[in-house]
């Protein structure tokens, strides 16, 4: 009876058993290209890839499988030091990632969308060798909460205009397009990535770079 009782727990058991997903190929693509999934370093640090959903400037989904946030190991390590600082200033908040490397055909895709129009100055041409994102050494990230839900920040991310311009702040408050508490929480999460080594962009309050683009085409090869 024991072992009847026993074979019948076992195979429940084993029905009920959550197998991990194998990585996807566009998940494969870049580990075989050697760029780190940032949680496997730090699972505290929340993903929402904004390009997996239709809730972009484009419009369109764009990572068809790919949830993860993948960056060179280098900026994945500092990503992890930012976390750290934040956690240690403000333990009830938390790092969310919403883009990291990003595929060159990707790049396309978003660089059509705004070419000839007064937008294209927010998306690095693919014919000039694209972007950081494009060599897994920038990160669009904003601050959530222990829920996950995202802090004010003046406008959406991904939002394409000067609203999002970082030396436009002080103008912003005086006008009150910008309300100071976005803007403490826009200087917060300034102060930790800086403080990990990153540099912000002057138009996108959300992007970071941890390397200069010179730097990148010098040394480093684009995501594929």
């Amino acid at each position: 009876m024991k072992q009847a009782l026993f074979l019948i727990f076992t195979i429940i058991g084993s029905i009920n058993t959550v197998h991990p997903q194998s990585p996807s190929p566009t998940a494969q693509a870049m580990q075989r290209q050697g760029f780190t999934d940032i949680r496997n370093m730090d699972s505290t640090i929340q993903v929402s890839l904004m390009y997996a959903k239709a809730d972009n400037f484009t419009g369109r989904i764009l990572y068809k499988d790919l949830r993860e946030a993948y960056l060179h190991p280098q900026a994945a390590k500092a990503l992890v030091h930012a976390q750290k600082l934040l956690k240690n200033s403000h333990p009830e908040l938390s790092l969310k990632v919403y883009d990291a490397a990003r595929p060159m055909h990707i790049q396309q895709i978003m660089w059509d969308v705004v070419a000839g129009t007064p937008k294209h100055i927010y998306v690095s041409n693919p014919r000039h060798g694209g972007g950081l994102h494009n060599y897994g050494m920038a990160v669009d990230v904003t601050l959530c909460n222990a829920q996950g839900d995202t802090l004010p920040m003046g406008t959406k991310i991904d939002h394409l205009g000067k609203e999002a311009h970082i030396d436009r702040e002080e103008l912003m408050i005086k006008s009150g397009a910008l309300n100071p508490q976005a803007l403490a929480n826009r200087r917060l999460l300034r102060s930790v990535m800086r403080q990990a080594g990153f540099k912000p962009l002057r138009t996108e309050w959300w992007h970071f770079n941890f390397i200069t683009r010179t730097e990148a085409k010098a040394r480093y090869k684009t995501i594929k």
